[in-house]
């Protein structure tokens, strides 16, 4: 018994982790209530691109800035180290060329991205849910030492279960 708690901790803490969806602001892509798998080894020993979803400790910003009181984020990387973002009506511009969104999302984009080029090491997070994400729009680009890992698989619920 002993040994399994044991195993079980040492893969929570290094390999997967499960998380619960709170809010609305990755729909449609993921549901209030939905929950996920998260790939802690992708990020340690892999690759972030764009479109990824993470999941990452929330900036001291997001309370006074969004009123939320939480701890961890799930957000989409919308922007990369060094690159310059923008955006004119509903596009997002990244280097001057709009962006493709082949997933999922919810616009208007409302907020707008201002002229923001993302800092070494860090990322520009959005959420699906446009209108209604409080995200890198409003308190900038994330470090990645913030991330915890990629969201990939949903595992609740049973009749959504699947790859994301």
């Amino acid at each position: 018994m002993a040994i399994a708690v044991l195993v079980s901790l040492l893969i929570r803490t290094y390999v997967f982790q499960t998380f619960y969806i709170p809010s609305g602001s990755m729909e449609p892509t993921l549901q209030i209530g939905d929950r996920i798998v998260v790939s802690k080894l992708s990020v340690q020993f892999g690759t972030i691109h764009r479109g990824d979803i993470l999941v990452f400790k929330a900036p001291l910003a997001v309370l006074n800035d969004c009123g939320d009181n939480v701890t961890d984020l799930v957000k989409r990387v919308i922007g990369l180290p060094g690159e310059h973002l923008s955006s004119k009506g509903n596009t997002i511009y990244v280097n001057t060329k709009p962006l493709a969104q082949p997933w999922a999302h919810n616009e208007p984009l409302e907020r707008h991205i201002g002229n923001v080029t993302v800092p070494a090491n860090h990322y520009f997070m959005m959420g699906d849910n446009q209108p209604a994400s409080c995200d890198s729009r409003f308190w900038g680009s994330i470090p990645r030492s913030s991330i915890i890992g990629k969201a990939f698989f949903r595992l609740w619920p049973l009749d959504r279960i699947g790859f994301l």
